[in-house]
């Protein structure tokens, strides 16, 4: 392995967008590393950690816990020793807080994917908590990232840092190879001429798919569909009206070919990957109002930006019922733009950028 300039750190790299912004990260920008635990519970790891260079770091998980996190801090502190990194970047709360509590020559930068202020699988008291230590932790590091402009705003609004200290960098995202709607909607053993619309998100709280199985309820001659795992894939799969069909992991490429509407029901967002990837394969989105998604899904140009309550998603969903020539005309217009937006290239010229600046 050669000399580390930029060591990532990350509590999990769990499939999902989070691990893919990392990835590009690592796999294009020269001499970065990958330090990281092991995903837990019902979460699956993204394959690609398997092809970047990575320290492992046996103590690091999402769930907090005094005795293990202490591990972790000496694991990740050795490893920051004997590689001398000259930035130390690190993805999440978790990774943050326990990187950004290494002392050494080395920059400290930390990127927010989003925030957990609306992610009820931390009670009222952890959120406060967490802000509480976002706030004293950007004291300590040299630049915070958001994802999305949205997110830094609400982000400094709770009094994390300041505006001169941060910046927004958007993901950038390849697109993923598509394939023939009847052959896609044949692989997954859904109905080859109805009107189909698609949710593909991490089955977590934050994601919220139980408001998604309301939505459908409202619509039961509306075929939906359900792709993504986690702690309530099972659940989603008891309560799953007669037409919506849950998938678990299914892969990406031939789930959006075989769609012809994405929604996202997310309590929270930073930009996320699978909205983005939905638009360049020419499906248009209906996303709920939260963090950055209006940045990523543009209302009435890309798709439909909807408050977060079921009528206001069966009312969007009924939108492109009636008009079905919306679907073209907002698909089209958001594979253009996320072309422009969101390309690789744009993503890894911003933190060369970055860590030029800051790191020389």
């Amino acid at each position: 392995m050669s000399t580390i300039k930029v060591l990532h750190v990350i509590a999990r790299m769990n499939v999902g967008g989070t691990a893919r912004y990392v990835e590009e990260l690592i796999k294009n920008i020269p001499d970065s590393a990958l330090a990281t635990g092991y995903v837990q519970g019902a979460e699956v790891e993204d394959p690609a950690v398997e092809t970047l260079p990575v320290f492992r770091i046996l103590h690091l998980g999402r769930k907090m816990s005094p005795i293990s996190d202490f591990k972790a801090w000496r694991e990740l502190s050795k490893v920051v020793r004997e590689q001398k990194p000259i930035i130390l970047h690190t993805h999440t709360f978790k990774a943050g807080l326990i990187g950004r509590l290494i002392h050494g020559p080395h920059k400290h930068v930390h990127t927010f994917h989003g925030h957990l202020f609306d992610d009820n699988s931390f009670s009222l008291i952890e959120r406060k908590v967490i802000t509480l230590v976002e706030r004293w932790l950007a004291h300590r590091t040299d630049v915070l990232v958001s994802v999305g402009q949205n997110v830094g705003k609400e982000l400094r609004d709770a009094g994390i840092g300041f505006k001169g200290r941060w910046i927004s960098i958007a993901p950038g995202v390849q697109p993923l190879p598509t394939i023939n709607k009847l052959k896609a909607r044949t692989t997954l053993e859904l109905s080859r001429s109805e009107l189909i619309v698609g949710w593909m998100a991490r089955m977590a709280p934050v994601k919220n798919p139980g408001l998604l199985l309301k939505v459908a309820a409202q619509l039961p001659t509306i075929q939906f569909v359900m792709a993504g795992g986690g702690e309530l894939l099972e659940e989603a799969k008891l309560n799953a009206p007669a037409n919506v069909k849950v998938l678990g992991w299914t892969d990406a490429s031939i789930f959006w070919s075989a769609v012809d509407i994405a929604i996202s029901t997310s309590d929270n967002e930073g930009m996320p990957i699978a909205l983005i990837e939905a638009q360049l394969a020419g499906v248009p989105v209906i996303a709920t109002d939260v963090g950055s998604n209006s940045e990523v899904v543009i209302d009435e140009v890309t798709g439909l930006v909807t408050k977060k309550n079921v009528d206001a998603l069966v009312k969007a969903v009924h939108r492109f019922e009636a008009h079905p020539a919306l679907i073209g005309t907002l698909g089209g217009s958001g594979k253009d733009r996320s072309s422009k937006e969101f390309s690789i290239m744009k993503l890894i010229r911003s933190h060369i950028s970055l860590y030029k600046e800051i790191g020389g």
